[in-house]
């Protein structure tokens, strides 16, 4: 029964979804199902409720998404991306730089809209060397190679605290993959670019180089202290937001709104009900129980959990399934540690670079004017080989782990 209440539970998720339901929405509709199904009393139900909306895990990712907002809005504020992404251009001059490193500088920062500013320099960079569907695909694809990996993204995040893996042993664990995911873009589609612009090279790449540092410091200075230091990434980030303030002269007046505009209620109200949602699951005790079912199966449980990861981010959404499947996984695999987390997230980025859920891959084909096919199938080849390698990867650390 623990596995058909299980399916009646996602599925009901997944439904919801398909009616265009925020996330939220979906997983409370999963909440009021569990509850149904395991009969939870309304006062043990307030308790869980309770302790998913006070937890420590919660208010700290609450804290990590609203900082990193906060600090987001500084460098709009200061045009800080503009800035990098026009000293990149001068400083290597180098058309196959421009359509690779821009929109991955730009994918930093964790904004739908970021794909947009990266779009004009692609075309730049391509024009008359990529189609327009080719154009679209570099454009979203090296944009979101950071969310594979990076603490800014808000599943990372969240796939952290429910998983207990430290953030420094994932980032490091990923950077591979990352090479990867840099060398299969640029070997199906950059190669064709040439390298010369046609420019005349920067007369002062000094000066270059120090405005990509000062428009890029302070991201690279929040993930490095959150990775040396291992520390909660809110308080990384307040410490970077203050150096910030004063570095970049801020006035108050410029900072006032920004304690607002920071707040992303949809981000927030997601993470809470995931919490509350995880906190109502693991009461059930089904999370205990599924190892039995799945030990006899043919195929290993960590494939089982791949596929339920690609198939169900494809139809939901990385956070939906990494709320759901996360606690899952880890309760139900033996000895599941980081080798399985790299697995189940870089099965779950490959779905989301093919997924309708996606709502920047709707962004870049709307400004691009390409449909959503279309760059599905510029992408399946690329996922094609980050796959592969990802298997002979996992493999590797499983021998060593």
């Amino acid at each position: 029964m623990d596995i058909i209440n299980i399916g009646i539970i996602f599925l009901t998720i997944v439904l919801v979804m398909k009616l265009k339901k925020p996330l939220y929405v979906c997983i409370s509709a999963g909440i009021i199902i569990t509850v149904l199904l395991y009969k939870i009393p309304i006062d043990t139900f307030f308790e869980l409720a309770k302790n998913g909306l006070l937890g420590r895990a919660t208010i700290n990712m609450v804290l990590a998404f609203y900082t990193i907002t906060f600090l987001q809005r500084m460098l709009e504020k200061r045009d800080r991306l503009m800035l990098a992404e026009r000293s990149i251009s001068n400083l290597f001059n180098n058309r196959r730089i421009n359509a690779m490193f821009v929109p991955f500088v730009i994918g930093l920062l964790p904004s739908p809209g970021a794909v947009l500013i990266a779009a004009p320099m692609v075309v730049n960079a391509t024009e008359g060397y990529l189609d327009t569907e080719e154009q679209t695909f570099v454009t979203s694809y090296f944009r979101h190679i950071s969310e594979a990996f990076l603490p800014t993204y808000a599943h990372i995040i969240l796939a952290m605290q429910l998983s207990g893996m430290k953030m420094s042993s994932f980032v490091i664990g990923m950077l591979p993959m990352v090479v990867v995911l840099f060398l299969a873009g640029y070997i199906v589609y950059v190669r064709k670019i040439p390298k010369e612009t046609g420019l005349p090279p920067s007369k002062d790449k000094k000066a270059d180089a120090k405005n990509v540092i000062r428009s890029m410091w302070s991201i690279v200075l929040t993930v490095v202290v959150i990775l040396a230091f291992d520390i909660p990434i809110h308080y990384a980030t307040i410490g970077v937001i203050v150096l910030n303030f004063i570095v970049d002269k801020f006035s108050f007046m410029e900072i006032k709104p920004m304690f607002i505009t920071a707040f992303e209620t949809r981000i927030i109200l997601n993470t809470i009900i995931i919490m509350i949602f995880k906190e109502v699951l693991l009461h059930t005790g089904v999370v205990e129980t599924l190892p039995s079912y799945f030990a006899n199966l043919p195929i290993s449980i960590e494939l089982i959990y791949g596929l339920i990861f690609l198939i169900g981010t494809i139809i939901a959404g990385s956070q939906a399934i990494i709320a759901v499947g996360i606690p899952l996984a880890f309760a139900t695999v033996p000895n599941a540690g980081i080798t399985l987390l790299i697995f189940l997230m870089s099965m779950s980025y490959i779905a989301m670079q093919i997924s309708p859920t996606h709502i920047c891959l709707a962004i870049v084909t709307e400004h691009f004017k390409v449909s959503f096919d279309s760059l599905v199938k510029k992408t399946l080849p690329v996922m094609g080989i980050f796959m592969l390698f990802l298997f002979i990867y996992v493999f590797i650390l499983n021998g060593i782990f």
